[in-house]
């Protein structure tokens, strides 16, 4: 007898051992669920969801530094003053997203549950190479909606335990809408902000900096880019908000206290204000 007969008892596909991919799994049972797999009529609907910005990645010598600014916006609106951006894909990666925000943040959830998923099934964690192809993946999966104006564009960092020093564990990677995946050198950043945020990285960046240095390096880029690109949000003290910041290092992912960034902002703000070009 099948389980579907039972009212309340999971169907037989939930309780049969299959595919260490919960979206792969997912797309078997209940594919309206997934993102990209939600019928919509013709159009494009990029003026009707708010949009995520601007997202900066570092290697440091000791891992990674993510960071992302607070805004999202919806045309010429500020829909939100306080989105947060950038989230730990698992214990060891970080993820950041730009583009349509809904989407982004239940993309987020459910790579948080794919890699979960893998490690319960397989018994041990994904290679860092490997989180990142199966983001790839799961990115060609919404490309529909995509060409319809919903794209989500992700970033993703993290530390390779499996790396031979850790001076070269820190690994970035970025993606495209379409799923094509780019391993990037030193840092990236993604989003509407992004080429201004680039230009201040480049003039800030040196290899083997130092976390702290990075965080510093990542606000200020933020900042830049703030200053230029009015879908990217800057330091906000009137309000108490600062942008998101997260390490992964070989102790793991963390976020850094929000106070500490608040400080690192005021000490950007209060050197711009002696030198607004500098």
């Amino acid at each position: 007898m099948t389980g579907q007969g039972f009212p309340g008892k999971l169907p037989n596909a939930y309780m049969t051992a299959g595919t260490s991919s919960f979206s792969e799994f997912l797309m078997q049972v209940a594919p309206e669920m997934l993102p990209g797999r939600r019928p919509l009529p013709p159009g494009d609907f990029a003026s009707v969801s708010a949009h995520a910005t601007t997202i900066v990645a570092l290697r440091t010598a000791e891992g990674v530094v993510m960071a992302g600014d607070r805004r999202a916006t919806m045309g010429n609106y500020i829909s939100s003053r306080d989105i947060e951006k950038v989230f730990p894909a698992d214990g060891y990666s970080l993820v950041g997203i730009a583009g349509t925000a809904g989407l982004g943040i239940e993309l987020v959830k459910l790579y948080q549950l794919e890699l979960e998923h893998y490690e319960k099934i397989e018994g041990a964690p994904l290679t860092l190479n490997g989180k990142a192809n199966r983001l790839a993946t799961m990115l060609r999966g919404n490309l529909g909606i995509a060409l319809q104006g919903l794209a989500v564009v992700p970033l993703f960092a993290g530390f390779d335990v499996d790396a031979p020093s850790i001076p070269e564990a820190g690994k970035i990677y970025s993606f495209d809408v379409v799923g094509g995946i780019y391993a990037e050198r030193d840092y990236d950043s993604i989003g509407s902000g992004s080429i201004f945020a680039k230009s201040s990285l480049k003039k800030r960046y040196h290899r083997d900096i130092s976390t702290d240095d990075a965080v510093k390096i990542a606000v200020e880029s933020l900042y830049d880019a703030a200053d230029d690109d009015s879908a990217t949000g800057g330091p906000d003290p009137t309000r108490d908000l600062y942008p998101v910041v997260m390490t992964a290092t070989a102790e793991g992912s963390k976020r850094i206290d929000e106070a500490v960034v608040a400080d690192v902002a005021r000490a950007v703000i209060a050197a711009r204000t002696e030198n607004p070009y500098g």
